[in-house]
């Protein structure tokens, strides 16, 4: 791959900061974690599987080892398509970590058959935007008193891709015909939605030192595309992975755009914004509603139960 090759070249040290990283036994997750550790971070891999995320980890260290200025990598279990799995991390966390400097939200699932979470959510948009919806705003008091400190939310090229506005009124695919593409389009729009409308609301509630960030990192070369020939059209896949080749990115060069928003120094006055190949780009015109912003909020924070009454934006003593 070489038409896509931008990289982080920021130098800036992790030392004493700790990084909570959602799915990333894998990718360009595990890659963001490796580049993270380098740095001198405190490491959280918060991952479905516990037994895969600590053999990455171990891959890590044996990779690194020797080297200087390491930080340490610890893995806890979350299942973003668990409200109850996202809570119980959420207080571990919460009660373990004295701070949360880092938060990226990279775990997703990508254009696969019709299912739905635990708690009967369309299994895309319940695990790429109400699992971190929720999980952000448990952690959010904690990364408040951490300031400074950055939300890094992964996203796609692909929520410019969606048809039409979002459904309200059919946000779980119950009462048309289901779209795994589309569904998976939704999902990436709300990304984009969400990191507008909390650096907006952190804005408003007057929190300083508190930044967020959306991203497209590229098209990669991993097992995310598993189920696109079913979503897309018999074959996809092979041109995916052949004809589109030149564009494919390897899972280092896709953690770049990452690695980018969570540690360059230029980013650090900058909220809300979309970036791909290390760069701020214009996201879609749908995505800088902010109308539709608010109401994916309201609507998100109503779905994920949370009580009228809890308050985010007011730090942890």
């Amino acid at each position: 791959m070489w038409c896509c090759n931008a990289r982080c070249t920021s130098t800036t040290r992790l030392d004493t900061k700790t990084a909570v990283v959602t799915g990333c036994n894998t990718g360009i997750g595990k890659c963001t974690v490796e580049n993270f550790y380098k740095r001198g971070a405190r490491v959280i891999m918060a991952c479905r599987s516990v037994p895969k995320a600590e053999e990455a980890r171990d891959e890590i260290r044996k990779k690194c080892d020797g080297q200087q200025g390491l930080g340490e990598i610890e893995v806890v279990h979350l299942d973003l398509a668990s409200m109850n799995s996202i809570r119980k991390c959420a207080e571990k966390l919460l009660l373990e970590e004295d701070k949360i400097h880092l938060l990226v939200n990279n775990a997703g699932i990508m254009a696969c058959p019709k299912a739905r979470t635990e708690d009967g959510f369309e299994l895309q948009f319940g695990t790429n935007h109400l699992g971190h919806f929720l999980f952000t705003l448990l952690l959010l008091p904690k990364i408040i008193k951490s300031s400074p400190a950055r939300i890094v939310n992964v996203s796609s090229v692909a929520h410019s891709l969606i048809s039409g506005p979002i459904h309200f009124d059919d946000l779980n695919w119950k009462s048309r015909e289901y779209s795994p593409s589309q569904a998976y389009c939704q999902s990436k729009l709300a990304n984009v939605l969400f990191t507008k409308e909390l650096a907006k609301r952190l804005k408003d509630n007057n929190i300083e030192g508190v930044t967020t960030y959306s991203l497209h990192p590229g098209i990669i070369n991993s097992n995310l595309w598993r189920h696109i020939d079913n979503s897309f059209f018999r074959g996809a896949t092979w041109i995916f992975r052949n004809i589109a080749g030149l564009f494919i990115k390897s899972e280092k060069e896709g953690a770049q755009t990452i690695i980018y928003c969570s540690v360059d120094e230029d980013l650090v006055n900058e909220s809300g914004q979309y970036y791909a190949e290390c760069k701020s780009i214009d996201s879609s015109n749908q995505s800088k509603d902010m109308e539709t912003a608010k109401r994916l909020w309201d609507i998100s924070f109503q779905m994920v139960n949370l009580p009228l009454d809890y308050n985010p934006f007011v730090a942890h003593l």
